[in-house]
């Protein structure tokens, strides 16, 4: 049996105790060896659970040899430096999503895996979500044919996270809705579709249902412990856009809140030959013809929990075995140089050029 790999969680936040620790402790090649957060508390309770020690200083992680790999899970502003600063330290690392702030963050966290040759994965989970891989195989099959339009969809009812937090603080998140939601959807969109390089953006940004954060009415806010009703509120709330690629249009409304009382979380992928209706992190319906007729198909299969693949990858990567390289840097910095171009636009009330 070969001996297990030391791991590091930087940030003992929700999406830790989410999507890292979990996986973690339920991989038989994986010893968590420190817990770290800010916050004192978080750390200890992710250590009474989880194992390891708790700290609250990262470099105590980085500066032991005996670690090999971490989880950043912190607050989007620190993604890249302590991204950077794990990789110089020889640690292999697996970022949660967004890989940073802006498109320069994230070029200094690739320019640093290139040098260092440590792994750098981001934590685009999707990549390893069964349907999405599913519809995927049948995409590069020719289910579909040509894919000339893809429509993304995630709006939801005055649900802005957290708000006068870190969430609508963009010094702390570096944007609102797309940078905290649709950097998923994208991501899920250029995986399906092969990666296209991005050509042109035309996209507008609004911010006014939650504008004066202490006259913002809302029905359930995600984060709501995390809000501060006398902080900052200078993100988006909703975006809407059209992207150009060398594949297929993709166009999109996105919208933490909206005056419009249903959510709406899917994706359609438009082909000549048919078509696919995902509904985010759930099933997905394949439309198409035969023999004359109209035909629609579900699909049965077997599932497994995406952030377990996400982390079993990564392990694997950090011990030497075969790379799965989904969720690389080098994939992301698409996604990353979409977002800044869609603020772009959006700030010059223009189309922009990639």
């Amino acid at each position: 049996m070969s001996e297990k790999i030391k791991i590091g969680v930087i940030g003992c936040g929700r999406i830790a105790h989410a999507a890292h620790f979990p996986p973690y402790s339920e991989n038989p090649n994986v010893e968590i060896a420190y817990c770290c957060d800010i916050i004192e508390e978080k750390a200890k309770i992710a250590a009474e659970k989880y194992g390891g020690k708790a700290i609250t200083d990262y470099k105590i992680i980085l500066a032991d040899p005996e670690i090999k790999a971490v989880s950043i899970c912190t607050p989007n502003y620190c993604h890249a430096s302590i991204s950077i600063e794990a990789l110089k330290s020889g640690k292999h690392v697996l970022c949660e999503k967004p890989a940073a702030r802006t498109l320069e963050e994230a070029m200094d966290m690739q320019k640093a895996q290139q040098e260092t040759g440590n792994i750098l994965s981001i934590g685009v989970v999707n990549r390893f979500n069964t349907a999405v891989n599913k519809i995927k195989e049948l995409v590069e099959a020719g289910e579909l044919g040509n894919i000339h339009h893809v429509y993304m969809s995630f709006r939801a009812y005055r649900s802005i996270p957290g708000i006068g937090g870190d969430f609508t603080n963009k010094a702390v998140s570096g944007g609102g809705v797309l940078i905290d939601w649709g950097v998923h959807y994208l991501d899920l969109v250029m995986y399906v579709c092969g990666d296209p390089n991005p050509r042109t953006v035309s996209s507008e940004t609004f911010s006014v249902l939650g504008k004066n954060i202490k006259d913002y009415v809302y029905t359930n806010m995600w984060a709501e412990d995390t809000a501060k009703f006398d902080g900052v509120n200078d993100v988006e709330e909703s975006v809407t856009g059209l992207i150009r690629t060398d594949g297929p249009v993709i166009t999109f409304n996105g919208a933490w809140a909206q005056n419009i009382g249903e959510s709406d979380s899917f994706i359609d992928f438009m082909g000549d030959k048919g078509g696919i209706r995902l509904q985010y992190c759930g099933n997905f319906v394949h439309y198409s013809t035969k023999n004359g007729m109209l035909s629609k198909t579900e699909y049965s299969y077997p599932e497994r929990n995406a952030y377990s693949n996400e982390i079993d990858a990564f392990v694997d990567a950090a011990m030497g075995k075969e790379c799965d390289k989904r969720a690389s840097i080098n994939v992301n910095i698409h996604t990353q140089k979409i977002m800044e171009a869609i603020y772009k636009s959006a700030q010059l009330h223009k189309e922009v050029e990639l």
